[in-house]
């Protein structure tokens, strides 16, 4: 077994900060110039606040040696008041800059990385949660901000102030310099000590808030169904639990950070012991005058803040370095599905798949979802039913092209679709799935989400077609009115015909609905149906069902077992041939018989 060199160890490290340091990079590059005006104003400030020191001493000896008179003292404290004016412009100037700086920086990855999510396929959805995401879009990025405007002022400041302070203590007396800085060596092995556990137990914190998030999240979107269960008490348990692990975690990186800032002023507290204790002693012995022993303690005072500023620092860079990662993973997180360029294909008005022996298993599933299709379809009504789990809504998937396939096995219009640009495939298919997915704004907005230019006629027009216009005329703002989140104003079926409305206006060639029929009834089902035969001629629709009533009317139908296709024709010849097609029939016959409604 070969192990790890320091020298691999500071490669394999030095790699990692380049791969973190390439999402801010870009962002350092376009706004350098506004970061080198804020930091030249930020070192001048500093350089500025180490003149009054000198100020001060001068004022000091000459009254010790009875040389300053009253106008000379106010013509010092004039100066000094000139010096603190342009300070408070310039210190304005660099918070200006650099935390506006940090802004547009959170900006920028905030939309790198809601793009990226954008793009992003089925798989990538399964292994993150909604309130994962959400947490990497706020308290990360947060984080990061934080990091690169206050940790990094803070961080060039200390710098800048600590390197001319020690050299304008190192004019004055050199020993008593040295003696000053002797407890800074264990203030940087505690630093380092306490940063590397910050940084795990930082990570620990935001993935409990991760946790808390999409907790939350999922409670208020299924707050009807609680209530239904009054289970408001349990999920307020839950959220407690949660909450106070949350709290624990937050905690302990509390307290390493409560040791950080003690242990940061205790050191500068000891420095300034040992200065006044020998500075003292110089001062008796006339080795430094007064003036150089109060300008002396000043620097030394204004050295005590970069010695805290260590630990603050370390602090935020830290979260920043962690949330960074986080963000990263995601961002560099690959698509499933392959990238191809758009080399200008035209649309197809009446395009054709063609499945060949196609195979799909879902990750972790040890049994294929869909095994060795062949099937083409064309032009017309292609009906879909089965069991449960029998591969139906699998296949509207891949085919809507929101999981990989292999090479060869699923075509478009004769070409494979993995050599076809995603969003030229997808211009040309409107997709209804089973649960229909609205947003908290007016139905006229929702039905056009698809294709936001639409007039007001277009937008009714579709909604005719999915027989759902008279139910919008009867709410009291028609098309204008607010459905709540997830349209929670409307019943099942209006839900499902508005979802249907809005795949109908963008008139696309291909039509995908999957079972997103369920919650409508028989008689408006129909009169759905008699709307797609008239907007819908001459393309390609798909339509799982397992509504019987519904599959008669299409021009085949496909019945899936166990992924496979075991039946495929119209509807009395599955009635001749397919035992679990004539027992859905018998079923529903019976039902609509004896006047319940049908499954």
């Amino acid at each position: 077994m070969t192990r790890a060199t320091p020298k691999d160890s500071n490669n394999s490290q030095n790699t990692r900060w380049r791969q973190l340091l390439e999402l801010v990079t870009p962002s350092f590059k376009v706004h350098r110039l506004r970061l080198a005006w804020g930091f030249f104003a930020l070192v001048v400030v500093d350089f500025l606040q180490l003149v009054i020191p000198r100020i001060t001493k001068y004022a000091v000896d000459g009254l010790a040696a009875g040389q300053t008179t009253s106008t000379d003292l106010l013509h010092l404290a004039g100066f000094i008041l000139l010096i603190a004016a342009i300070v408070a412009c310039l210190r304005f100037c660099w918070r200006y800059l650099i935390i506006g700086f940090s802004r547009l920086l959170e900006r920028s990855i905030r939309n790198r990385l809601f793009s990226h999510i954008l793009k992003m396929d089925a798989p990538f959805f399964e292994q993150h949660t909604t309130g994962d995401l959400m947490a990497r879009s706020s308290n990360d990025l947060n984080a990061i901000q934080m990091a690169c405007g206050m940790g990094l002022v803070a961080a060039i400041d200390a710098s800048v102030m600590s390197v001319a302070a020690i050299c304008f203590m190192l004019h004055i007396h050199v020993k008593l310099t040295l003696l000053a800085l002797l407890p800074m060596p264990f203030l940087a092995f505690f630093t380092k000590m306490l940063s590397a556990k910050l940084h795990l137990r930082f990570n620990t914190v935001q993935e409990q808030f991760s946790l808390l998030t999409e907790f939350a999240r999922s409670t208020l979107v299924s707050i009807r169904l609680i209530k239904a269960y009054t289970s408001e008490e349990f999920q307020s348990g839950r959220f407690d639990t949660l909450g106070k692990k949350y709290v624990k975690s937050n905690l302990r990186v509390a307290f390493i950070q409560g040791l950080i800032f003690p242990i940061a002023t205790l050191m500068g507290n000891l420095g300034m012991l040992l200065v006044l204790w020998f500075g003292g002693t110089l001062v008796i012995r006339n080795e430094i005058t007064i003036g150089d022993f109060v300008a002396f303690v000043s620097y030394l005072y204004m050295l005590i803040w970069p010695m805290m500023a260590i630990g603050w620092v370390t602090n935020l860079v830290q979260r920043g370095l962690t949330s960074l990662g986080r963000i990263r993973s995601v961002v560099t997180h690959p698509p499933t599905l392959p990238v191809v360029e758009d080399t200008g294909l035209a649309m197809v008005d009446r395009p054709s798949y063609r499945l060949n022996q196609l195979n799909f298993s879902y990750s972790g599933s040890a049994n294929p979802a869909l095994d060795s299709i062949d099937l083409d379809l064309g032009p017309g009504i292609h009906g879909i039913t089965g069991r449960t789990g029998s591969g139906k809504s699998t296949l509207c998937k891949l085919l809507a092209r929101l999981y990989p396939v292999n090479d060869g096995e699923l075509f478009f219009d004769g070409l494979d679709v993995n050599h076809l640009p995603l969003d030229y495939l997808r211009s040309h298919i409107a997709y209804v799935g089973q649960e229909p997915i609205l947003f908290s704004d007016s139905i006229s907005a929702n039905i056009a989400l698809g294709s936001p230019d639409a007039s007001q006629e277009d937008i009714e027009r579709a909604a005719r077609h999915a027989a759902i216009h008279n139910d919008i005329m009867e709410l009291p703002n028609g098309y204008q009115t607010m459905i709540g989140e997830r349209g929670v104003k409307l019943s099942g079926g209006q839900r499902q015909r508005l979802a249907l409305a809005r795949a109908l206006i963008c008139d696309r060639p291909l039509l995908l609905i999957d079972d997103g029929l369920s919650a409508v009834d028989v008689a408006t089902e129909h009169e759905v149906f008699q709307g797609l035969q008239q907007r819908l001629a001459g393309k390609t629709v798909v339509i799982v069902s397992n509504r019987i009533k519904l599959l008669s009317m299409t021009d085949r139908i496909l019945i899936f077992e166990e992924g496979r296709i075991a039946y495929a024709g119209e509807h009395e010849q599955l009635l001749q041939q397919s035992a679990l097609y004539r027992s859905m029939y018998d079923k529903q016959t019976r039902q609509n018989l004896n006047g319940e409604p049908a499954s």
